[in-house]
């Protein structure tokens, strides 16, 4: 069974890097809303470094289920999951808006 703590670990780091990678493509919106692209950018490079440490995360618990070191799934891990892929589809969403807003602007 695989060590309580690492997972616990790893399942709030989904939780905490996910949050901050949707927050922070929620904030390049608001930067490109008012035209402010340079922030903007920053906001969603910030967004993918966030989701880089919230795919380690992940990464550490499947390799150890792939090596036999198998989780207990649990409501907090099941959470953490969805936190990661709610996080994964607004940064997606959130750079197509900012691309939105540049194109919007350059026709002005």
């Amino acid at each position: 069974m695989a060590d309580e703590s690492a997972n616990l670990s790893a399942t709030m780091g989904l939780i905490v890097n996910g949050g901050n990678a949707k927050s922070a493509a929620f904030e390049a919106i608001h930067a490109a809303k008012v035209n402010d692209f340079t922030t903007a950018d920053a906001k969603l490079k910030e967004a993918d470094n966030f989701l880089t440490e919230t795919h380690n995360a992940q990464t550490g618990m499947l390799t150890a289920e792939a090596n036999g070191d198998h989780a207990k799934v649990t409501l907090l891990m099941v959470h953490g999951q969805d936190h990661l892929m709610n996080a994964i589809t607004f940064r997606d969403l959130a750079g197509e808006i900012v691309d939105l807003y540049k194109k919007l602007a350059e026709q002005k």
